[in-house]
């Protein structure tokens, strides 16, 4: 798989489902980090998705715990209005977590505090909070598949 997405205790079922179309067109695995803020079975999931759910790789994990027991290292990156990098200033390799928080909140403080030699930015206009969830994810996902010579 040459990409993996992960999506911090997502809100929005709009986003969600846009993502995964996203994933599903791009072949990225989705992993989706519990509590999430919708049923899986949610209308707006599934409308925003369409018929590209049978395409879709998707992971459920309980917790971030749950997730990096399962996936204790890798190439794993955080996407922050905080950073410094930009997220073109690094190399993704075919084994890259990307990384995204909550629409309300972002990721949680603990988590880019721990990593942050590894988080990343998109950058935009001072004074601008931050773009659509689901419009952070596809810029970043077709950065690094640009990157990786678009193996889909």
């Amino acid at each position: 798989m040459p990409l993996n997405i992960v999506l911090v205790e997502p809100e929005i079922p709009q986003n969600t489902g846009n993502i995964s179309r996203t994933c599903a067109v791009t072949g990225a695995t989705l992993h989706l980090v519990k509590p999430l803020g919708f049923s899986v079975d949610d209308s707006h999931l599934k409308r925003a998705g369409l018929d590209y759910w049978k395409l879709l790789d998707i992971r459920y994990h309980d917790s971030l715990d749950d997730f990096f027991k399962k996936h204790p290292e890798g190439d794993f990156y955080f996407s922050t209005t905080k950073a410094r990098r930009f997220y073109t200033d690094v190399k993704y390799t075919n084994d890259s977590f990307l990384f995204f928080g909550k629409e309300t909140a972002g990721l949680p403080k603990w988590l880019l505090e721990r990593y942050s030699d590894r988080c990343v930015r998109i950058p935009m206009k001072d004074g601008a909070r931050s773009l659509n969830l689901s419009n952070s994810v596809a810029i970043m996902v077709y950065e690094a598949l640009r990157q990786l010579n678009f193996p889909i």
